[in-house]
């Protein structure tokens, strides 16, 4: 049974054009949460980013292809027009940054950006940091949905909060420890989650690591929900392209033990995981937001 670590499972398994527009809905749905939520939670606080500053520092850590970035750098562009930004793009990914590179391309409306491309992980990033003794402070850092891939969640967050600004902020998205994903993970950790990294990191984990250190933060709910009825349609193509997403693990139809897909099966059913509107299974996706202001 092979456990994929990022939504490459989800691309693998995109065999054909169904599964190709069934993985799209997926993600255009997730990025129009991210995009309308984030502007209220960034741009509605009391000290909004970019407030009485006529130039602004952004690092971008698992920055993907850079839609999202875009679009919170777009919504900031408009609250302060005047406002020019430093960039710090954090990427792993060749092919996700060359993405990015072609979506800028495509905007010369972005000529107030100034964009430094990182090909590198946040360890990496921070390493690199620390050896060239950088002091330069970041008014707005962003890590959406990218704690699951670092061995020391805590350990990152507390050098990116070290590079905030007066005022700045650091803004966590990981998915919510009361959703469905945090009761699958709670219970198949593992069998299903790869302990190389911390791929089944909730908020909960990360607020239990920032109550410890007395760290103050704002507290959010996504909500977000998906509809998962086919996975319990035995060889359905959607079901078993979701099942695999749910679980992150590729073929898991067909590579999981009966008793583990079994377990699995049942435990998405359970209230805890899902609710139920008529005959279908609706899956609570929910995602938490976290909002850390620097250090006192």
């Amino acid at each position: 049974m092979q456990v994929i670590s990022d939504f490459t499972f989800l691309y693998l398994s995109a065999n054909n054009i169904g599964h190709i527009f069934l993985l799209l809905i997926i993600l255009l749905d997730l990025f129009y949460y991210y995009y309308y939520y984030l502007q209220c939670v960034i741009f509605c606080s009391p000290l909004s980013i970019g407030d009485g500053k006529s130039h602004l520092n952004v690092i971008g850590v698992g920055s993907g292809a850079g839609e999202i970035d875009l679009e919170m750098l777009s919504e900031l562009h408009k609250r302060h027009p005047e406002v020019t930004v430093d960039n710090e793009v954090v990427e792993p990914s060749s092919q996700q940054l060359h993405n990015y590179k072609v979506l800028v391309s495509q905007k010369p409306e972005l000529n107030y950006i100034k964009f430094t491309w990182n090909k590198m992980t946040a360890s990496e990033f921070e390493e690199n940091w620390k050896q060239k003794k950088m002091t330069k402070k970041a008014d707005f850092i962003h890590m959406i949905q990218m704690l699951y891939y670092v061995k020391d969640p805590g350990a990152t967050i507390s050098f990116f909060q070290s590079l905030l600004d007066k005022n700045g902020k650091l803004i966590i998205i990981l998915v919510s420890e009361k959703s469905g994903f945090g009761t699958l993970w709670r219970k198949y950790r593992n069998q299903l989650c790869n302990t190389e990294i911390s791929q089944c990191v909730t908020t909960g984990d990360i607020k239990r690591f920032l109550d410890s250190k007395g760290v103050s933060y704002q507290s959010f709910v996504l909500p977000s929900h998906m509809d998962i009825t086919e996975c319990f349609t035995e060889g359905d193509e959607k079901g078993e392209l979701l099942l695999d997403f749910l679980t992150e693990v590729l073929d898991f139809s067909k590579t999981a033990s009966p008793e583990l897909k079994a377990g699995v099966l049942e435990l998405l059913r359970h209230p805890d995981c899902s609710s139920r509107s008529e005959d279908r299974v609706v899956f609570n996706n929910n995602l938490g937001v976290l909002v850390i202001d620097k250090p006192i």
